[in-house]
């Protein structure tokens, strides 16, 4: 029968607790804020981008980020707050010229009587811009001469338009004279930021107290092996 040495028990005592070490904590979730998963609640029926006119009616909704393109546009999904249910994959882009307020959700100011407010832009909390909506160009040529502002229009068709048509869907603005603009003209995007290390916020000492307990159970383990006789 094979023999074990000391060395070899210390070996593995080892090799076990760096893989202890490099096992993540059970339970613990990944949340990066990548997609920005946000819930709304609506007081009141709102219009979103589509072909001719969606209303989402009041209640509570998510939204949340399906994909980013190179930091000037993005696709905003809008969905039931248990995700079964898409109401709309719509084009944004990110204005640092909107600036954060209050609520999650700003929208254009009232229309018709009768008729439901526009969204205009999303910003997730702690954003310091928002992400303004893209609506087909008949609509925002209606929603820039009521509001007398400028807005963002492609000239496609955005209903179930996959989101690899919206990475690349021709943007423009549409001023209330009904003139249409570059988007640079309207558009601020958000500065890039540069890369920094993060700093280190959590403490070492946890770990440097689980690697003493297994140097002293290594310790224990070798001292209860027999030393071989010599003959």
């Amino acid at each position: 029968m094979r023999t074990i040495n000391r060395f070899q028990v210390a070996a593995m005592i080892f090799f076990a607790s760096l893989i202890v070490l490099a096992l993540p904590p059970e339970g613990k979730a990944q949340n990066d804020g990548l997609n920005k998963f946000t819930n709304v609640t609506f007081s009141a029926p709102v219009e979103i981008p589509d072909v001719g006119a969606q209303v989402l009616p009041a209640g509570s909704y998510v939204f949340k980020l399906v994909d980013t393109v190179g930091g000037n546009r993005n696709v905003v999904q809008i969905l039931s707050p248990d995700q079964s249910h898409v109401y709309a994959t719509i084009l944004a882009i990110p204005n640092y010229r909107l600036r954060a307020t209050d609520k999650t959700v700003m929208t254009f100011g009232e229309r018709a009587a009768g008729q439901p407010e526009a969204i205009r832009a999303w910003f997730y909390p702690g954003d310091n811009f928002g992400q303004e909506f893209v609506y087909p160009k008949t609509m925002a040529v209606e929603l820039a001469k009521i509001t007398n502002e400028p807005v963002l229009a492609t000239p496609i068709e955005l209903a179930s338009a996959p989101v690899e048509v919206l990475k690349t869907a021709p943007v423009e603005a549409i001023e209330p004279t009904g003139e249409t603009v570059a988007l640079a003209e309207v558009v601020q995007p958000p500065p890039v930021q540069e890369a920094k290390l993060l700093p280190q916020t959590a403490s070492s000492l946890p770990l440097l107290g689980l690697i003493g307990l297994l140097s002293m159970c290594a310790g224990l383990a070798l001292s209860l092996i027999p030393k071989p006789v010599a003959a």
